[in-house]
C-alpha cells in the first residue's frame, strides 16, 4: 500500500529549556524531543491519521537509537533511517522568550548524517508511489543531499501531490549562499521545477524567487513551475494561490505563544491532510493554520503535534484557549 506521505530531509533531537524567558547561559533543565523539520511534518501527518515515512540518516549512536524509537512511537516508519557510522546525531538547542523570539543553535558539525542520504540508496518507486512527497531547502545545501533531493524529485515526474518546503536556514549553508542567498536559488529553482506544491515564508519565498512582497512571490512560484504557491505572512496570516486563479488568504488563529518553534511543521503536516483529503482551498489553509497555532501555544514541537479533534475545537472556538 503507498503511504500517505513520504518525507525526506532533516532529522535530529531538540534539547528545549523547560525554562522559559531563561537565558541559555543560565537553564538548568531541558526536555528531549524529536526534532528535524521533515521529522516533524511526518509526525504531525501521522497524528491526522496518515500513513507516512521518513527517509534520513542519523548517527550510529544513543540519539540515533533514540529517535528510531520515537519516529515509532509517532507512527512514522522509519525503514528509511539509515545510520552513519562516522558521524554524530545533531543536536539543537533553543530559547524561549514569547512572544517571538526563539533563537536556534545546530550542532551538526562537521556535518549531519541527514546531508548524507545519497541518490543511490533511495527506494525510487516508494518515493512516486507517495501520495505526497515533501523535501526541503536544507535538503539541497550540501552533497550528496542535493543531488539525492534533486533525483528523487525528478523520478517522481510530479506523481501525486509534491511539495517543497523552502526551509531557507542560511547557517546550515556555505559561506557563500550565506553572504549573499542568491546563490542558492538555482538549485531552489530547479527543485520549483519538479514540484507540485511551494511553501515558505517571506524570507524564504525572497531566497527562491528574488520577490518579497506575497503575492509577487506566490505568482514567481507558479511561473517557477509548482501549481499551488503558499506565502507564510507571520502575523498577517497565510496567502495560498493556485494556478487556475483559486486564491485564499486567510487570517492567523488567535493564540498566546509559547513556543513559535514546530508551528510550521504542524502546518505542513496539516496542510498535507488537507489537499489529500481534497478540501477547498480555504479550508485547507485553515485547518493548517490552527495545526501551528496550537503548537504555537506549547512548548515541544513533535510531541506537540495536535489531532483532528484538537484542530476542530480550535476551529470551532475561533481561537487557541
Amino acid at each position: 500500500m503507498a503511504y500517505d506521505l513520504i518525507t525526506m530531509g532533516r532529522l535530529g533531537v531538540d534539547l528545549y529549556p523547560l525554562q522559559a524567558g531563561v537565558p541559555l547561559a543560565e537553564v538548568t533543565a531541558f526536555g528531549r524531543f524529536l526534532g528535524g523539520s521533515a521529522a516533524n511534518v511526518a509526525v504531525a501527518a501521522a497524528r491526522l491519521g496518515r500513513r507516512t515515512a521518513l527517509i534520513s540518516r542519523t548517527g550510529d549512536d544513543p540519539f540515533g537509537t533514540y529517535l528510531h524509537r520515537a519516529l515509532r512511537e509517532f507512527g512514522v516508519d522509519d525503514r528509511w533511517v539509515t545510520p552513519v557510522p562516522a558521524l554524530r546525531t545533531p543536536i539543537t538547542f533553543c530559547e524561549i522568550f514569547p512572544p517571538d523570539d526563539f533563537p536556534l543553535y545546530f550542532y551538526r558539525q562537521p556535518k549531519a548524517p541527514d546531508l548524507e542520504i545519497d541518490a543511490h540508496d533511495l527506494d525510487l518507486d516508494a518515493v512516486r508511489g507517495a501520495r505526497v512527497f515533501w523535501v526541503t531547502g536544507t535538503g539541497l545545501s550540501e552533497e550528496p543531499s542535493r543531488t539525492a533531493t534533486l533525483a528523487a524529485l525528478a523520478h517522481r515526474q510530479k506523481a501525486g501531490t509534491t511539495v517543497f518546503d523552502l526551509d531557507w536556514r542560511p547557517v546550515l549553508w556555505n559561506d557563500t549562499a550565506r553572504r549573499d542567498p542568491s546563490a542558492a536559488r538555482p538549485f531552489y529553482a530547479e527543485a520549483l521545477r519538479h514540484a507540485t506544491v511551494a511553501v515558505g515564508n517571506l524570507d524564504e519565498v525572497e531566497v527562491a524567487t528574488g520577490e518579497r512582497e506575497p503575492h509577487a512571490a506566490a505568482r514567481a512560484l507558479l511561473a517557477a513551475g509548482v501549481e499551488l504557491a503558499v506565502v507564510k505572512q507571520g502575523p498577517k496570516g497565510v496567502l495560498a494561490v493556485r494556478a487556475d486563479g483559486e486564491c485564499a488568504e486567510v487570517p492567523p488563529l488567535p493564540v498566546t505563544v509559547l513556543n513559535g518553534l514546530g508551528a510550521g511543521d504542524a502546518f505542513g503536516g496539516s496542510l498535507c491532510h488537507g489537499l489529500l483529503a481534497g478540501w477547498e482551498l480555504e479550508t485547507v489553509i485553515r485547518h493548517a493554520n490552527a495545526a501551528g497555532a496550537i503548537v504555537a501555544s506549547r512548548l515541544e514541537c513533535s510531541s506537540a503535534m495536535p489531532t483532528e479533534a484538537e484542530i476542530e475545537a480550535a476551529l470551532s472556538a475561533g481561537a487557541v484557549l
